[in-house]
């Protein structure tokens, strides 16, 4: 895709579509009399009479003005300017990638000065018009035989701005690389699990190492074996595909090996919750149980475009979860990698496992901090419902930071308490270590709090996002599937210590 600044007049513009921000009473606004002019002055009379509206995230489409070769014109309402927020302007711009991609327009020039407040700078908006519009027009390729039109793609972005040209460029390659990174979490999680298996998960993984220059690591049946991967194995045992565990390493930091954030993804690529089995319903879906292992693949991908000045270790553990008479079984006793033995009440309760070996591994590998994410517990939808991401923690300032990234990208977090009580019921069993399901009361509380019992003292976060990872229709930022959920919360986090790093 191609991105133009440009500080021109309306009418001098050659693409298809202008966008045009307008917030409650525009003709305060500086410049509106350019605008307005621009529209034979007839724009004024139409925001009044109701004809082109101005509360926030209304659209109005019109056909292109005099003596521009734009064919339409959209209009987005932007509502009250003191109210409006980082987050909400991404919206508004996704619902405008939303309309264009119903227009099929493939070019688009945004007059960014008009979405600007006293609050957002043009900086802000080029991040966040081109984010949105990504993000909102993301489309999945299927596989029906009579999909024969071209797939939509935009071939050109304008940002028409009196504001410095190289700081905008900047913030709209930032912007790009942020919702192309969600857009590639968004499509893993949609594959079918008969195309994404782990053997290609591993595949991806290699794909970005060889593009973005990290080391990489990856494991198979045989050295998992090898090394004592007990509870991945267990996982695995029922499948006739191949386990992988994959490890990707950036040294972006300016010392050694050291002082490294650990991202662990789940990589559950079906689930059928093997002899504990889902019912019909809940077996519908179970291709999206790789959420976790998208998001920090996504991450990954940030990170490799944006190169902060920060070591981090990416693991991933990819199996499916099938039933089989090999498959493992309630009352099975494994040993993880950890030596941690582990009595299995659950083998529904399958995620928490291949984490635990995971997190050991990504441990021994030099993770000073650890960050783990996955669609773990249904849990976690009874608690929060399907909008907000829930969390685990052992170390409060690690969380407290990881929140200011969280709050910045507008992706919700809530923190669940994780107590000495909890820790008891995980510990209870007569023949392990730990058992691997207590209950269902506090359900993910116990799953998560499962994972933190191998991340030991080491600060810990866990992430699980069951309800956000998938939207069951079109919401705010793309359409029904996959969300890409925390991908951009995971990068950002990671640029924040970069930065802290050097200031430090």
């Amino acid at each position: 895709m191609k991105t133009i600044i440009a500080n021109k007049q309306l009418t001098d513009s050659t693409l298809e579509v202008l966008v045009v921000g307008l917030s409650d009473h525009p003709e305060n606004k500086e410049g509106w009399s350019t605008i307005n002019g621009a529209f034979n002055d007839q724009l004024n009379g139409w925001v009044k009479s109701g004809d082109v509206k101005t509360d926030l995230n209304t659209v109005t489409k019109l056909l292109a003005i005099g003596g521009s070769s734009f064919k339409r014109v959209v209009f987005i309402g932007l509502g009250a300017p003191k109210k409006l927020t980082d987050e909400a302007l991404l919206e508004a711009f996704s619902k405008v990638g939303k309309e264009l991609k119903s227009m099929k327009a493939e070019s688009v020039s945004i007059l960014a000065d008009s979405f600007t407040t006293d609050e957002l700078t043009a900086e802000d908006v080029a991040f966040a018009s081109v984010q949105g519009i990504v993000l909102g027009s993301y489309q999945f390729a299927d596989y029906k035989t009579t999909s024969n039109e071209k797939d939509f793609a935009f071939e050109t972005i304008e940002l028409i701005s009196a504001a410095d040209e190289d700081e905008l460029k900047a913030a709209v390659e930032v912007g790009v690389v942020h919702a192309d990174a969600v857009n590639s979490a968004r499509t893993l999680v949609n594959t079918p699990p008969n195309i994404l298996t782990a053997v290609k998960m591993a595949e991806h993984g290699e794909m970005l190492a060889e593009k973005y220059g990290f080391e990489i690591e990856v494991l198979g049946k045989k050295e998992m074996e090898e090394l004592g991967m007990g509870a991945i194995l267990a996982v695995n045992k029922g499948s006739v595909e191949e386990p992988r565990l994959i490890v990707l390493k950036y040294a972006g930091g300016k010392e050694d090996w050291t002082d490294v954030v650990g991202l662990v993804g789940k990589g559950i690529t079906y689930d059928t919750g093997g002899y504990s089995l889902k019912p019909r319903e809940g077996m519908v879906g179970m291709k999206g149980d790789m959420g976790g292992a998208a998001a920090v693949y996504g991450a990954m991908q940030i990170i490799g475009e944006l190169r902060p000045a920060k070591n981090v270790i990416a693991v991933i553990a990819s199996t499916d979860n099938m039933v089989s008479g090999d498959a493992f079984k309630p009352d099975d006793v494994i040993t993880s990698l950890s030596g941690k033995t582990i009595e299995v009440l659950n083998t529904d309760a399958e995620g928490r496992l291949v984490l635990a070996d995971a997190v050991t591994y990504a441990k021994q590998s030099g993770a000073n901090y650890l960050i783990d994410i996955a669609t773990l517990t249904g849990g976690v939808i009874v608690a929060l419902g399907k909008d907000k991401t829930g969390a685990l923690t052992n170390n409060e300032a690690f969380f407290e930071d990881f929140m200011e990234a969280s709050v910045e990208t507008g992706e919700f977090v809530w923190r669940l308490p994780l107590t000495e009580s909890d820790k008891k019921r995980l510990r209870k069993s007569e023949v392990a270590d730990l058992n691997n399901s207590p209950g269902r009361d506090g359900h993910m509380i116990f799953g998560g709090g499962f994972v933190g019992e191998f991340a030991g003292d080491t600060p810990w976060i866990h992430l699980d996002i069951a309800g956000t990872s998938e939207a069951s229709a079109a919401h705010a930022l793309g359409p029904k599937g996959a969300t890409g959920a925390m991908t951009r919360t995971l990068a950002t986090f990671i640029e924040r210590l970069a930065e802290d790093s050097a200031e430090a």
